[in-house]
């Protein structure tokens, strides 16, 4: 036999992020006690809204079965006293056991006998289980908690009621003092408490009270009704902004889609401004005129937590809602327009970038110097530089505009926009507004060169400067987003494949002492997110080995770093591979033992074997020095290996003679400094 379990767990509004993680940790965790408890069960199905968090359990198992377990006591010796009677040890153990003294067994551990007795565990019934759900239920992590009441419990909102059945039967179970029964409640104004006969009518009991508790089907009606709305209107669908629908399905219970206007003198306002107060203030889809220019019209879609009851009413409320913050937004706008970009660029220098970190202009100015010295190596047209380091010397005059200071997702985007109103080339203005892409781990990156230079300036010159001050993430605080940053300009770099050596250009900064400080820590900040990379844009995660070996090489290169990994995963399946690798960590080893300032003496080199390697060495030099491609560096390290061997066969590195062994370590170093900006080969698992 078994059972339906149905777990509901009822609070005010959530946020809507927190809802699908939320739940979906709320699944993963109740899966995980029932494995652990020895409960089967064949699928669990996730029910959520703002007001409530649910799971339905199917083909719960009825009981565990029951169980004998050997139980080791004491030793023999402690067990027994010198007259063979038990001891109160032996007589203790077997009461805790739930057994007698008539059950022991002797049995040898290690030369030593021992008490065992076999213990019988009674399975525990489904119901009896389900009842100790409570710490998983109090344990689901939420980015913010409250307290409530008198109590001292933290949960992301109050909890209001609990609903806990195994097909019809309530379970004994109970969450901050909120006992659970089999009362759930309905819409909050189209629908009323509800008393579930059994587990298995959740979802369409629910329903009744205009509750529809599946999100995929909720999430599908608010498609269906305003991809109906938009062919009515000949407009075009604005579900592409998925993530404005994601949240819009996790903030009504019972959706109704509809449309509202706006007046159309609203429309000289930027439509990044009007989508932003829409879309990010609102709530509300933007729509356009389906037709080849796509024109932004005075329209938006809204979804109602409700019927369609009064919905006249409704679209006023939110037109007059709409239309007091986009008078806003006009506002702030037309009173930016009256100002120029030079009276925005003087204001900078009274605002402060970070106490510690000197005002918005004094980073304008060190952004400005590192563009200057990053255009080579994105090579930026030298008709381009001039654009590039105008662009970086007023990057920031957005963040002292009215409209930003409203809208501040749109810092950039506003400057790229302002930009093109007063003039500015293209190529500026669209950098403006690419600068702080991306914006997100994984999101959009600059699509200009231009704006890539700028992206990249901007956040090194972030990273620098906090890193310079001792603000550096610890842990999970990263305050100033500078984990993104890091993992921004390796994503830049790995797209545009520009080649930037990272210790070059820290070491042509003139950087403070502070800064060169902190200058290994930083390039090792950057390289873990170049681990982040690989793992998962190059399909490295399991490849521990490889990513450690390339991220502790000497090498400072982004990209030189992420073509090294991609070599060596290709090369690892070659034959020879094992050899060569074990020819380079014994030249490794050797080297550390060398003198750094002793260089190779041709006129001390004995053997054949050591003249041959040492002009192999040169050679390959030539060869790397003169390409920057992964595959022929690692060619020409593999084509040192058969040289590598016959010198250890026919020589010995640790000579008596003490001029003849530091040459030959100044060798094996210098054939290791070919090896060591590609990779630590020592780091390599071979088998």
């Amino acid at each position: 036999m078994t059972h339906t379990f149905l777990l509901e767990i009822g609070l005010e509004d959530m946020p809507a992020k927190v809802i699908k993680p939320a739940v979906a940790h709320l699944k993963e965790h109740v899966a995980l006690f029932f494995k652990e408890n020895s409960l089967s069960f064949s699928s669990i199905d996730t029910y959520s809204t703002p007001r409530r968090l649910a799971i339905v359990v199917s083909e719960l198992e009825e009981r565990q079965a029951d169980q004998t377990e050997t139980v080791r006591g004491p030793a023999k010796r402690i067990a027994l006293d010198e007259d063979g009677n038990w001891t109160k040890a032996a007589i203790g153990f077997t009461r805790g056991q739930g057994a007698s003294t008539d059950d022991i067994v002797f049995q040898e551990v290690k030369g030593e006998e021992y008490v065992f007795v076999k213990k019988f565990i009674k399975g525990q019934t489904a119901s009896e289980l389900v009842g100790q759900l409570t710490p998983v239920l109090a344990s689901i992590p939420f980015p913010v908690t409250m307290k409530w009441g008198q109590t001292t419990h933290r949960y992301i909102r109050p909890v209001h009621w609990l609903v806990a059945m195994l097909d019809s039967t309530p379970v004994n179970l109970s969450l901050f003092g909120i006992e659970a029964g089999q009362v759930s409640k309905g819409h909050r104004f189209l629908g009323q408490d509800t008393r579930l006969s059994h587990a298995q009518d959740y979802v369409d009991a629910l329903k009744e009270q205009k509750v529809i508790v599946n999100r995929e089907e909720r999430k599908g009606m608010i498609e269906e009704q305003i991809s109906s709305l938009c062919k009515e209107k000949g407009w075009l669908s604005p579900l592409d902004n998925t993530s404005l629908l994601e949240e819009v399905t996790d903030l009504v219970e019972f959706p109704t889609a509809f449309y509202g206007s706006f007046n159309d003198e609203f429309l000289t306002v930027p439509e990044i401004v009007l989508e932003t107060a829409m879309a990010d203030h609102q709530r509300y889809f933007p729509v356009r005129q389906d037709n080849a220019e796509k024109t932004f019209l005075p329209h938006f879609i809204a979804v109602r937590n409700g019927n369609s009851q009064d919905i006249d009413h409704v679209r006023k409320g939110n037109e007059k809602v709409l239309s007091a913050r986009l008078a806003d937004a006009a506002f702030f706008y037309n009173e930016d327009k009256k100002l120029s970009i030079d009276d925005f660029v003087s204001k900078l220098s009274s605002v402060s970038f970070h106490e510690k970190l000197g005002s918005l202009y004094d980073k304008q100015v060190r952004v400005k110097s590192l563009v200057h010295q990053l255009a080579p190596y994105f090579h930026v047209a030298e008709e381009h530089v001039a654009e590039l380091e105008r662009a970086a010397m007023i990057s920031k005059f957005d963040l002292v505009t009215q409209t930003v200071n409203e809208f501040t997702s749109l810092q950039g985007k506003i400057g790229g926009i302002f930009a093109d109103e007063r003039e500015e080339s293209e190529s500026v203005s669209l950098a403006i507004s690419e600068q702080y892409l991306p914006v997100s781990m994984d999101g959009e990156l600059p699509s200009t060169i231009l704006g890539a230079v700028l992206s990249v300036a901007d956040k090194l010159d972030s990273l620098l400067s906090f890193f310079s001050v001792g603000l550096i993430p610890t842990g999970s605080n990263d305050p100033f987003a500078l984990r993104r940053q890091a993992m921004g300009i390796v994503r830049i770099l790995a797209s545009y494949t520009v080649s930037l050596p990272l210790d070059d250009i820290f070491d042509n900064m003139n950087l403070d002492a502070k800064s060169m400080e902190q200058k290994n820590s930083l390039i090792r900040f950057i390289k873990d997110r170049v681990d982040q990379w690989l793992a998962k844009e190059a399909g490295l995660s399991n490849d521990h080995d490889i990513r450690a070996a390339v991220l502790g090489s000497s090498q400072t290169d982004v990209v030189q770093l992420i073509d090294s990994a991609l070599v060596l995963k290709e090369k690892k399946a070659n034959p020879a591979f094992k050899a060569i690798v074990e020819s380079l960590t014994r030249t490794a080893n050797l080297a550390e033992k060398a003198d750094e300032t002793i260089r190779v003496d041709e006129a001390l080199l004995e053997s054949a074997s050591e003249k041959s390697l040492y002009q192999a060495t040169v050679e390959s030099e030539t060869v790397v020095s003169n390409s920057l491609s992964a595959s022929v560096r690692f060619d020409q390290l593999a084509g040192l290996h058969d040289k590598i061997d016959t010198f250890f066969d026919e020589n010995m590195v640790m000579a008596d003679d003490p001029s003849v062994r530091a040459n030959r370590l100044a060798l094996l170093y210098r054939v290791n400094n070919l090896a060591k900006p590609f990779a630590d080969f020592n780091a390599l698992v071979i088998k």
